[in-house]
């Protein structure tokens, strides 16, 4: 049973690298960026910058 344990942790860690990983941090910025474009003036603005950061952590190479 505690060789179970181990492995299903070795499995879940090598699940939450790469893309998972930068997946689970960009996403809340872009639904933050998406909320912003309610603001009349200033949300378009913020909202491409969000999301031109969160393209960047997407290429992230983790």
């Amino acid at each position: 049973m505690r060789y179970l344990k181990i492995v299903l942790v070795l499995l879940l860690a090598a699940q939450l690298n790469g893309c998972v990983l930068t997946r689970l941090v960009t996403m809340p910025m872009r639904v933050v960026g998406g909320v912003l474009t309610i603001i009349p003036v200033a949300g378009d603005v913020a909202h491409k910058s969000i999301d031109r950061a969160a393209d960047v952590v997407d290429k992230i190479p983790i």
